[in-house]
């Protein structure tokens, strides 16, 4: 039986090194399950999600030339898991502000003008305070 890319099968775990774990699959061949294919969450220790002698499910994701096989649990989970459920229509959007009502003209003319006047007289302190205020001599 030759091993097919994508096909899942069921294999033992024969060894668990540092960066993953190697599983025997049925046809006597020995491939390696990455240690960032075991789970979907971070996985820093291989020792908390297998023992040697478990029996784990198992999709191939690469075969080399020279031999060696690359596995993955993860991939193998989410082929098992049902599709993902269609999304629902989504809520009404609600509005970030609601719009204030429409001032008039005049409103908004008389606000323009008071707002100008303060900012003339504010510009014309600091213009005076640099010239060192009313009345001095110029010389």
């Amino acid at each position: 039986m030759s091993i097919e890319i994508g096909s899942k099968v069921e294999g033992k775990v024969t060894g668990i090194t540092h960066f993953g774990a190697f599983v025997e699959l049925p046809s006597g061949e020995t491939g390696l399950v990455h240690i960032s294919e075991i789970a979907d969450s971070y996985v820093k220790d291989v020792n908390q999600f297998l023992k040697v002698n478990d029996v784990v499910t198992v999709k191939v994701i690469n075969v080399e030339k020279d031999g060696k096989i690359g596995l993955s649990m993860k991939k193998a989970k989410e082929t098992e898991q049902a599709p993902k459920p269609v999304r629902s229509e989504r809520p009404a959007r609600q509005p970030k502000f609601q719009r204030q009502p429409a001032e008039s003209f005049d409103d908004k003319v008389s606000k323009f003008l008071k707002d100008s006047e303060e900012r003339l007289t504010t510009l014309k302190k600091k213009v005076d305070a640099k010239r060192g205020g009313r009345g001095s001599r110029r010389g």
